[in-house]
Order: C-alpha cells, then sequence, then structure tokens
C-alpha cells in the first residue's frame, strides 16, 4: 500500500485476485495491454470477485500528461482501495505519485514533470518481458 486508498504492483495471477479481495480491495486498474482474449478473461475473473475493474492500456513511450489525467481521472472515480497495476511497476507508481502530488496541489503538469525527474517512465527490463 502507498496510501490506505492506493496501491501499485507488477502482474498479478488469478490468486493473487482473490486475496486482494479478502483484503478488502474494492477495484482493480490494470493499465497493461493485453490481446482481448486474455483482457476479458481476466476482467471476468475480477468482476466475478466483487471487484470494479478498469483498463486503460498506456505505456511509457507515449506517455503524455493527458494520458496521466485520464488515468488520475479514474483513479478519482474507482471505489478504494483500489490497486493500480501494470507489467511495469515503476508507471503504475508514477500513476499513484502523480495522484498523490495533484491532491496535495500541484498541477498535473508540475506532477506529471516530477515524476518524469525520478524516471518513473522509463522503460524497465520487467516490462519488456
Amino acid at each position: 500500500m502507498i496510501t490506505n486508498e492506493l496501491a501499485i504492483a507488477g502482474p498479478l495471477t488469478f490468486q493473487q485476485f482473490h486475496q486482494l479481495a479478502k483484503d478488502g480491495f474494492k477495484a482493480i486498474l490494470n493499465l497493461r495491454s493485453l490481446d482481448t482474449y486474455l483482457l476479458i478473461n481476466e476482467q471476468q475473473h475480477v468482476t466475478s470477485l466483487g471487484l470494479h475493474y478498469i483498463n486503460i492500456p498506456i505505456d511509457c513511450l507515449t506517455m503524455t500528461p493527458e494520458t496521466a489525467g485520464s488515468v488520475l481521472k479514474q483513479i478519482d472515480q474507482l471505489p478504494k482501495p483500489t490497486l493500480v497495476y501494470c507489467n511495469n511497476a515503476m508507471l503504475a507508481a508514477a500513476m499513484v505519485l502523480m495522484h498523490i502530488s495533484t491532491h496535495q496541489g500541484e498541477t498535473l503538469p508540475q506532477a506529471f514533470q516530477r515524476a518524469e525527474n525520478m524516471g518513473l517512465f522509463q522503460v524497465s527490463a520487467e516490462a519488456a518481458i
């Protein structure tokens, strides 16, 4: 958990989704790009556990403040606690950091620049797998 409302993770198994539901999570925000079959399968599984599920596929190479803004709007709308996850956990961390920063008074461009300066939009070796 990063805060009482938000957590981040890398790729998850179906068993881990079960544990998240048991732990009281209310929503999953998937930032990964999945083929249609895998996405539908994962979404059905997660919603069968009573969790909200949103998929917004993003990647480090095309990250913009506008893209980040659309993700942050979804984070605001989802019930908490919410797990934000991606193949690249640094990207999930960037989204949560920007969410926290903007709620503490930073503008989106300032929060985006902070995450960029921290190297959170760099492609990691684990995300390339």
